[in-house]
This record gives structure tokens, C-alpha cells and sequence, in this order.
């Protein structure tokens, strides 16, 4: 079952824009951590959400 759990956060992160690269660093637990808050983010806010959550964690940098 928790494969298919890591499996569906994955799909959920790389349809919000995380990129491949910055996912191949992320742990299945954090993945699914970060799919369940995205999925409580209404619609229009996920993806910029998603970037701002990646960016506290320390996997992306800010955009000048």
C-alpha cells in the first residue's frame, strides 16, 4: 500500500511543477508529506504553494 501512496505524491508533486531533478532528491515520506499538503490547497494555489514548501525545505532556490 505505501507504495502506491509514494507512487500517486510523486504523480501529485510532478503535476504542480516540482521538477524531476528535485524530486529524485526527495524521500517517499516527504513526498507523501508534501502531496497531503498540496491536496488541502485550493486549486489555484497549489502550484505556487508547492514551490514555496520545496523552497522552505531547501530543495529549490528562490527565483530572482
Amino acid at each position: 500500500m505505501k507504495d502506491s501512496v509514494a507512487v500517486d505524491a510523486k504523480r501529485i508533486l510532478l503535476r504542480y511543477g516540482t521538477p524531476i531533478s528535485v524530486l529524485d532528491n526527495i524521500s517517499d515520506e516527504e513526498r507523501i508529506g508534501l502531496a497531503r499538503k498540496i491536496a488541502r490547497t485550493t486549486l489555484p494555489e497549489r502550484e505556487e504553494r508547492l514551490r514555496e514548501l520545496l523552497t522552505e525545505a531547501g530543495h529549490m532556490q528562490v527565483a530572482s
